[in-house]
């Protein structure tokens, strides 16, 4: 069998699972959203934390949940960061906590996990202790995945509810999230990981001799437990330096099947719970559409371009194999790759660096296209629905009247709040890509030209989308990256959160308006390919220049 025939069947196998898994997963999830009982559990959990279960808020009290629940996680987590020594010191690592975690690394750190980035200017088998891989990174693998998830429930609700003050409330949906859907899943999906060779234990390590004689100590640790959240949640971090590329992150083809099932399955599900929360099915279905036809294309442009393997050495030498293990494969890589950018994952079994020009480039415009084919859990739906309520907005001034989606009038603020959204997050990106460049501190990448810009371009585009993957080649522990970067996924995650509850809200408190002759239908091809226009040119419009001095230039 050729590597090519083998990469379009792992493709089709995933494409055949997840299809099965978008109606039952998806009812699943609105059954646990749209829940009127509370649990023994988390009736326990609403009374320690003096939360009134039945008590719903408006947009303005859910987002300062939101945000005070993250300045917490936040703070917590750079604390623990920090005094990780003097508790349960396993691995019992020779340098000190102030040689490993400088307090401006541990900001950068509390702030990539908190915002579901996961983003890693560290190697974790020489940095952080069993315990805080476990109860601070893991726990935030957790809940920063449930909020996501939240906020999206929150914007449908908006647009499902009428003439409504109040979204939910952000604790019950927070409580659920985890103990419902993320924890029973990601304790199903470690027990397989473990099953196929992923490493799980608590010790300090194993000393083994090598075919030359010498000695190696191998890391081991809670692997297999984290490996499943990593992917489950569109979180990203691993426990190993090389991420999924380790193979006691991921031992083998199928587990590298199972990884990818598992970062791409609750984001694919969630237009089911729109569809199901608005009460029309093809809502959902046409949602799902737009993210599978974007999903689709950048899988299958990734894989072409790898597999032609572009370039003076790739072509001598018959492949791009640098930077791929031969576990996965070419075409298993570039779909891997093509996974953890079109969502909000980041993980890599891979090291995009290494890819052709055009190869990487992929990885790049999957997440300047918004992460919403099918996004992060939660955030890939919020993103596609902005972008389909900006599409409206479009189509209404095309045809002369008012837009409405689902029975809500898209006006000014609506339109506002929209823009907002989609604005932030390429603002913080050639802001970043700009002060980087004209502050010098380019200088800390290995590669020049039009390559060295890319990895410049490729580290904020993914702080700001909340992504985590990187270009290798360029190093970023240092005050002014870990400190740059983490602004960067700090405001890329709660700006942008703050608009769609607003826009929530404001749609919320609205009548519903009657479907006239000239409403346009939102579940019809037409309006699917209208919105997968509209993402290709916002994002053409905004950010080509900028690939044009990166891979572009560096594939011409």
């Amino acid at each position: 069998m050729s590597t090519t025939t083998a990469g379009v069947i792992f493709i089709l196998s995933l494409l055949a699972a997840l299809a099965v898994a978008y109606r039952y997963l998806g009812d699943y999830l609105f059954r646990v959203v749209a829940a009127e009982r509370h649990g023994r559990v988390e009736r326990g959990i609403y009374r320690a934390l003096g939360v009134d279960p039945d008590a719903e808020q408006s947009w303005g009290v859910y987002a300062r949940s939101v945000l005070a629940f993250s300045l917490v996680s936040i703070l917590g987590l750079y604390a623990f960061l920090r005094l990780q020594d003097l508790v349960f010191r396993v691995p019992d690592f020779a340098a000190s906590i102030d040689e490993r975690v400088f307090p401006h690394l541990a900001w950068n750190t509390a702030v990539s996990f908190v915002t579901n980035t996961n983003w890693q200017a560290y190697s974790g088998e020489s940095t952080m202790t069993h315990l805080v891989q476990m109860a601070g990174l893991a726990v935030q693998n957790f809940v920063s995945a449930a909020v996501g998830i939240a906020v999206a429930v929150a914007l449908v609700r908006g647009f499902a509810r009428r003439k409504s003050e109040r979204l939910g409330n952000f604790w019950v949906d927070l409580t659920r999230i985890t103990l419902r859907i993320l924890l029973p899943i990601a304790a199903v999906a470690a027990v397989l990981l473990i099953v196929g060779g992923v490493v799980q234990n608590l010790t300090d390590g194993t000393a083994a001799t090598t075919l030359t004689g010498a000695q190696q100590h191998l890391t081991g640790g809670p692997v297999a437990s984290q490996e499943a959240i990593k992917e489950l949640g569109t979180n990203g971090g691993g426990f190993y330096n090389v991420n999924s590329a380790h193979p006691f992150e991921n031992p083998n083809a199928w587990t590298d099947w199972l990884e990818i099932f598992l970062l791409t399955v609750i984001p694919f599900a969630l237009p089911r719970v729109f569809g199901r929360m608005v009460k029309d099915n093809r809502q959902g279905y046409a949602i799902l559409a737009v993210m599978a036809i974007i999903a689709v294309a950048g899988v299958a442009l990734t894989n072409v371009f790898e597999l032609q393997h572009a370039g003076t050495v790739p072509q001598a030498v018959g492949a791009a194999l640098e930077g791929k293990d031969v576990r996965f494969g070419v075409s298993n890589s570039a779909t891997f790759a093509a996974a953890t950018t079109l969502t909000s994952t980041g993980a890599v079994n891979s090291f995009h660096d290494s890819y052709t020009a055009l190869g990487g480039m992929m990885p790049i415009v999957n997440m300047m296209l918004g992460e919403v084919a099918p996004g992060g859990v939660g955030s890939g739906l919020y993103g596609m629905l902005i972008i389909a309520v900006i599409t409206v907005f479009v189509a209404g001034l095309m045809v002369g009247r008012t837009p409405e989606y689902l029975g809500k009038k898209i006006g000014a603020r609506e339109i506002k709040f929209a823009s907002m959204y989609f604005l932030i997050t390429p603002a913080l990106v050639l802001i970043g890509v700009a002060a980087a460049m004209a502050t010098g501190n380019w200088s800390t990448q290995l590669n020049v030209g039009p390559h060295g810009f890319s990895e410049v371009v490729y580290a904020f585009t993914s702080a700001a989308n909340n992504n985590g993957s990187a270009f290798a080649g360029i190093t970023v522990n240092t005050p002014w990256w870990d400190t740059a970067l983490g602004l960067a996924m700090l405001l890329g995650r709660f700006l942008p959160l703050i608009f769609v509850l607003g826009l929530a809200g404001s749609l919320a408190r609205q009548a519903p308006v009657p479907a006239s002759a000239g409403t346009l239908p939102t579940h019809k091809p037409l309006f699917i390919g209208m919105v997968v226009g509209v993402v290709v040119i916002l994002v053409a419009l905004t950010f080509l220049p900028a690939l044009a001095l990166g891979p572009l230039a560096e594939g011409l």
